[in-house]
């Protein structure tokens, strides 16, 4: 079976830097902009752009996301000669068994996988971004400039550049050096983790790479570094569309809010869904003294309260009295009759009790930030959960 490319998506990481919000799941899983989870949008571009053999690299909790994704239905890869596969870390006879332990490291471990496709390419992706993206466009680049590998770029401010791999490119155009959070950053090029490699080539250097004990097994800090110094081509693909990298509570707390923002991430493009498995819900529903300001309000919803500049799940509930602004609920929470919700984020089926008051508006203050509360708990009726308060699943406030 030859396939000109087939996508290799890591989803296992832990999201540590996400708290309560992940003790439970991988980050990939993460409900996102109402009626989504962060993989979602990564497995529609691998669909949207013809990439129909996808190998879902799964470690932490992987249940949750083994059942989510399933054969891959959801985003039409349920197909004869293609699909999206399941591959957690796995133990040969004989072997001692690890984690991966660093995303080369991960590919390595699959290589027998990806050889019964005998891709001509392999595409790499990582399982937590918010992005749409033609990956066909990128990899017709790759092939037309003959390269080794072709690394997706973003353009950034020089200070922001700071906080990423930065890609310095010669006259030619191609990569000539690769910097990893450089203090003084020559170029304004991001890598933003997306990579399409030549498979017999990538190959070697996988094998290579990890027969070396001194290695960390990482594509970032040892694959493209070591293939530079060896000659090989390497392409920067430029992307100017909307990305953003949701590994803080900020970060995420942003990405929500911009999906209120059509201008920025368009979900309602006929010609690129965004595909989920979500759960068939009833129509929400907005009670007679509701009030509903800008906001994404999804299936399952009673609204019965105030909704101001927010993001709501399938199944949350607003009760009379309750106001909710510039937050995000996840899946099934409650907020009781006179609560306030502001600036935060409320996890799964998280119940604030009547009364209680979560989160605060920003002050310029260092010590405000988004505040958090984890899954399957509840905030008890009057208690005040500041700005930055992080509560973990299973305690009670």
């Amino acid at each position: 079976m030859k396939k000109t490319c087939i996508a290799m998506l890591l989803a296992g990481g832990q999201g540590s830097r996400l708290y309560a919000l992940t003790q439970n799941m991988a980050k990939p899983s993460m409900p996102f902009g109402g009626k989504y989870r962060i993989i979602d949008f990564p497995l529609s571009n691998c669909a949207n752009s013809g990439i129909d053999t996808v190998g879902v690299l799964t470690q932490y909790r992987p249940m949750q996301l083994n059942a989510y994704i399933g054969s891959g239905q959801s985003w039409d890869m349920d197909t004869s000669d293609g699909g999206a596969y399941i591959l957690p870390p796995y133990l040969s006879a004989g072997e001692q068994g690890s984690w991966f332990t660093g995303t080369a490291n991960a590919i390595y471990q699959n290589i027998e996988f990806i050889d019964n496709y005998n891709p001509e390419n392999v595409l790499i992706l990582s399982g937590d971004h918010i992005y749409k993206m033609d990956y066909s466009l990128m990899l017709k680049e790759h092939l037309n400039r003959d390269a080794a590998a072709t690394i997706a770029v973003l353009q950034v401010s020089m200070e922001e550049a700071t906080r990423f791999g930065i890609m310095n490119v010669g006259d030619d155009g191609y990569v000539c050096e690769f910097e990893e959070k450089p203090a003084h950053p020559k170029s304004d090029l991001a890598s933003m983790g997306i990579y399409i490699f030549n498979w017999p080539k990538l190959r070697k250097y996988l094998i290579e790479d990890e027969a070396d004990p001194e290695s960390s097994k990482d594509f970032g800090k040892n694959i493209i570094p070591k293939m530079l110094a060896n000659g090989e081509k390497l392409w920067p693909y430029r992307f100017s569309g909307y990305w953003r990298d949701v590994g803080t509570i900020t970060s995420l707390w942003d990405a929500n809010m911009d999906m209120l923002s059509p201008k920025l991430i368009n979900l309602y493009d006929e010609s690129w869904p965004i595909m989920s498995n979500w759960p068939a819900c009833p129509p929400h529903f907005i009670g007679e003294d509701a009030e509903v300001i800008h906001s994404i309000v999804t299936e399952g919803c009673v609204i019965e309260g105030k909704v101001e500049n927010s993001v709501l799940s399938h199944s949350d509930i607003v009760k009379p009295g309750a106001k909710v602004m510039y937050s995000v609920l996840m899946p099934g929470a409650v907020i009781e009759e006179g609560a306030v919700v502001e600036y935060a984020i409320i996890g799964e089926n998280t119940v604030v009790h009547a009364g209680a008051h979560v989160g605060s508006a920003p002050d310029g203050s260092e010590e405000w930030g988004v505040a958090t509360c984890g899954p399957n708990i509840e905030i008890k009726a009057g208690a005040v959960v500041p700005a930055a308060g992080m509560i973990y699943t299973g305690e009670e406030v």
